[in-house]
């Protein structure tokens, strides 16, 4: 079946990830996303590596199902301008400022074309002190104080993903959807803006409320947790490592009994409590650490599973794209690009009666001669 936004068309005036991502999930919905490209050069992020094919990794995941079309929007304005009317949606992401210069900001898109949506993605907003700043994840990440709080209690460190981006084109696309629903009941178009400081910033809430009126930021501590005990890796006899989130009392109490094989571990003063037990933290994990270092892998995994404790396999990026739960959930499907097929990831929404449509990665250019005959053929 057709999906939800089949019929609308998405001009996208995109670079890099944040974008890219919001207007490729358009895509898998089945909107035809027309993404616009430097001539001869394409969306920088194809530069980024050649690890997929020949092809950058970044935009292998990012632009699939979309249609490339090489335009000079300083020189082909009219072209662009062409494509807006037909447009539903057009988002761009350049430096700030630049859409305005080219005349198509998003007040003058609007006048011209009351029903457009436009979304504009940028780094810290369209006004204030930081508004012509270079952004850029990693330093979106240092502003937003993710770094302060991700890391080990020696080193800070960056999360490593593209997290301000990932955040920025999730909150974008929420938007863009919003906007189109909106659009259905007053007939009118939406101004979207996107600042990825302040998506961040929504995702330190926790952060954010504990430092504000707890007094001190939580503590950076690896793979543990600030405020949680026992949480965090601990390895098995074989090596095996698991890692273990306990999160009420019960759960710890069934622990101790059922996996530690020692329940009067749970009564004991110095664990009694989750407060006791991040003072004690340290004595717990050798507790811990005796019991699981002389299990294999296997076998502690037995264990918590018959104990119902929530834990994880630490897995390799290699051993997450074999993951069983997503071989037999049927996940992975094969997208083609112009280097040649990959396995992607369904996207995470499932809906019963279709299924999303991830169209080929395009090649710079792929679409612009059927791109502009199209604009042709509609009088544009």
């Amino acid at each position: 079946m057709p999906g939800p936004l089949t019929g609308l068309v998405v001009v996208a005036l995109e670079q890099a990830v944040a974008a890219p991502l919001a207007t490729r999930q358009l895509a898998d919905l089945g909107a035809r996303v027309i993404k616009i490209e430097r001539p001869g050069v394409g969306d920088f992020a194809r530069g980024y590596d050649r690890t997929v094919h020949g092809q950058s990794s970044h935009f292998v995941w990012l632009n699939r199902g979309k249609e490339s079309v090489e335009l000079d929007v300083k020189e082909d304005t009219e072209v662009l301008r062409a494509l807006a009317a037909r447009a539903d949606v057009f988002v761009q992401n350049l430096a700030p400022g630049a859409a305005e210069r080219l005349g198509f900001g998003a007040a003058e898109l609007s006048s011209a074309f009351p029903r457009l949506i436009t979304c504009d993605i940028s780094g810290y907003g369209s006004d204030g002190p930081y508004r012509d700043r270079k952004a850029y994840d990693l330093l979106i990440q240092s502003e937003a104080g993710l770094i302060s709080i991700t890391g080990s209690p020696a080193e800070p460190a960056k999360v490593g993903i593209a997290a301000a981006d990932i955040a920025a084109g999730m909150y974008a696309y929420g938007g863009i959807l919003t906007a189109l629903y909106d659009r259905e009941r007053t007939g009118r178009g939406s101004n979207i803006e996107v600042s990825m400081l302040e998506a961040l910033g929504e995702w330190m809430g926790f952060p954010y409320y504990y430092a504000t009126y707890g007094g001190s930021a939580p503590e950076r501590s690896g793979v543990r947790h600030a405020t949680i005990a026992p949480y965090g890796a601990f390895r098995a006899g074989d090596g095996t490592v698991i890692q273990l989130g306990i999160q009420n009392e019960r759960e710890w109490q069934d622990f101790c009994a059922k996996v530690l094989l020692m329940p009067h571990v749970a009564t004991n003063a110095r664990f009694v409590s989750n407060s006791s037990r991040l003072a004690h933290r340290s004595e717990l994990d050798a507790v811990i650490d005796s019991v699981f270092g002389g299990l294999t892998g296997s076998e502690l995994v037995a264990r918590l599973e018959d104990a119902r404790i929530a834990f994880g396999r630490q897995r390799t990026v290699a051993e997450f794209a074999e993951h069983p739960q997503l071989r037999q959930r049927d996940r992975w499907r094969t997208v083609s690009t112009p280097g040649g097929d990959v396995q992607a990831l369904l996207p995470p929404a499932t809906f019963r009666g279709w299924e999303a449509d991830m169209g080929p990665v395009p090649a710079l250019g792929e679409h612009t001669e059927a791109v502009l005959r199209w604009l042709r053929s509609n009088g544009a």
